[in-house]
This record gives C-alpha cells, sequence and structure tokens, in this order.
C-alpha cells in the first residue's frame, strides 16, 4: 500500500504502455516488503527538461528510468554522466544525489550481454549486427565492443545517427572491424535489434526481408523490445530455428543494476545475506 513515506522511483518514455519495468520492480518492493514503489510516466520529449528539474526538489523520489524515446536527451540534463554514459551520451538511468544533483548511467548494454551470457552467448571473437544506433543500440554496440566482439555490423534508417555511432565506436575501440549493413547473415553470430521495429506504430522487421532470408540457425537473435514480447523478428528467427533472446530478459537482467544505482534495492551480496 503507498503511504505518505513511501519512496517513489519513476519511469520515463513515449509511449511507456510497453514497458516491464514497474512489474518487475514492484513484485520485487512487495516480496520484501519494501515501502517503495515504480510508477509509469508518458510524457512527451518537449518536458522532459521540465520533469527533471522538478526532480531535483523531489525528497521521495530517489531517481528515474528513462526509455525510448528520452535516453540522449536526458543525457544533456543532468548534472553529471558515468564516464560510460558520457562516452554513449545517452542514459537509462538517473538518481537524485542528496543536494539535488542528478548522474546518469547507460545500463542496457550491460543488462543486453548479462541476459545474452545466460543464453551461454559470448562475445569474444564474433560478428554482430545491430540494427538501430540510438541510446539502447549504442549502449549495446559499447558493451559487445568492450567484451571483445571482433566485428560489428551497424545499421539505422538515419545514416547520420549509424555514422556518428561508427566513428565513435572507431575512435575508442581500433581493434574492432566495424562495417554497414552486410548483403548476408551467413557470416553473422548475432543479430540484434535495437530499434522500436515490432512495437505498434512502428515497422514489423528491423531489416528487408529478403536479408532476413539468409539467416541461419546459428544465429543467436535478441531484441530490445519489450511488447509484444515475441516480436515478428523473433518469431521468424524461431522458425528458422534461431536461439532468441527477448526484451523483458534484458530488462529483468539490467534490474537489479538500476535499483542500486538509484538506491532503490541493496547489492547483490547484501540481499543475499
Amino acid at each position: 500500500m503507498v503511504s505518505g513515506s513511501t519512496q517513489v522511483v519513476a519511469v520515463i518514455g513515449h509511449p511507456i504502455a510497453q514497458v516491464k519495468s514497474p512489474d518487475n520492480f514492484n513484485r520485487y518492493f512487495a516480496e520484501r516488503q519494501i515501502d517503495s514503489v515504480m510508477i509509469p510516466v508518458d510524457i512527451a520529449p518537449e518536458a522532459v527538461a521540465g520533469y527533471l528539474q522538478a526532480l531535483r526538489g523531489m525528497h521521495n523520489m530517489s531517481g528515474v528510468l528513462v526509455t525510448v524515446p528520452h535516453k540522449q536527451r536526458a543525457a544533456g540534463l543532468v548534472d553529471s554522466l558515468t564516464p560510460r554514459a558520457q562516452h554513449l551520451g545517452a542514459v537509462n538511468v538517473i538518481r537524485r544525489l542528496p543536494d539535488g544533483r542528478l548522474q546518469g548511467d547507460m545500463l542496457d548494454g550491460t543488462g543486453f550481454l548479462m541476459a545474452a551470457r545466460a543464453h551461454g552467448w559470448q562475445a569474444v571473437g564474433r560478428r554482430a549486427l545491430l540494427c538501430g544506433c540510438g541510446g539502447v543500440g549504442s549502449a549495446i554496440a559499447w558493451a559487445l565492443c568492450e567484451a571483445g566482439i571482433a566485428g560489428l555490423a551497424l545499421y539505422d534508417a538515419q545514416p547520420d545517427m549509424q555514422r556518428r555511432l561508427h566513428d565513435r565506436l572507431a575512435q575508442h575501440f581500433p581493434a574492432v572491424q566495424l562495417g554497414g549493413l552486410p548483403q548476408t547473415l551467413a557470416g553473422v553470430d548475432l543479430l540484434v535489434n535495437g530499434s522500436p521495429a515490432g512495437m505498434t506504430g512502428f515497422d514489423a522487421l528491423p531489416l528487408p526481408e529478403a536479408l532476413l532470408g539468409t539467416l541461419n540457425a546459428g544465429t543467436h537473435v535478441a531484441d530490445v523490445v519489450t511488447a509484444p514480447v515475441m516480436t515478428p523478428l523473433l518469431e521468424y528467427a524461431r522458425s528458422r530455428g534461431c536461439a532468441v533472446q527477448t526484451g523483458p530478459e534484458m530488462a529483468l537482467a539490467q534490474m537489479t543494476l538500476m535499483g542500486e544505482f538509484i538506491g532503490a534495492m541493496p547489492p547483490p551480496s547484501e540481499d543475499a545475506a
């Protein structure tokens, strides 16, 4: 039950109905009898600055999670960024410090790799294709490069966004072979949809159907979209015999990391004690 002493955490996005974070966090709080609640906030891009300014004075709100399309905008509205978020120019979690200052981090990439490793997939020496070079896609690309990916192909419907991510990665990870959209998926070990494709109101598939027709059963296919859980891409990949990784798997994997960052959850060692 929400009371006057309840600590509040929010997740902001536009749209917001597809997010799974409130389900995951509120279940966690209820099971452990923690007097906290997570609320979803559907907020237009032009209102994000005002919302974060108001957050500075909200003493019962420890932080917010940030989802599409606000991750890059929000990064420019906080007082400080972790090194990872600074490199990426995007955040997916913001904490309110005791003095009202706001600090942002970007944990999508870490959560993605945690979910992939749960499937037994490892990045070292492998080749990947990432569709979507925005906030979440950039975080996944960065994490893959840090984890030792050998080759990474990038694709985004907005060429400028694709080029910016390519240049940023090339500067920091010169050993990684970077490229654009390949002519075939035959040599791709990992296919990731980091775009909104598959969500209601967006294109069903992140790639042309002719290219998807070259997908082989040995490719691990992952999607960041949380609703529907089985996106058109994942349904297609499963029909081709591929192992698939859903958006909610990534969201659940990074939940504890995000909760720790905003002070809503204890570190794993304390939680287990």
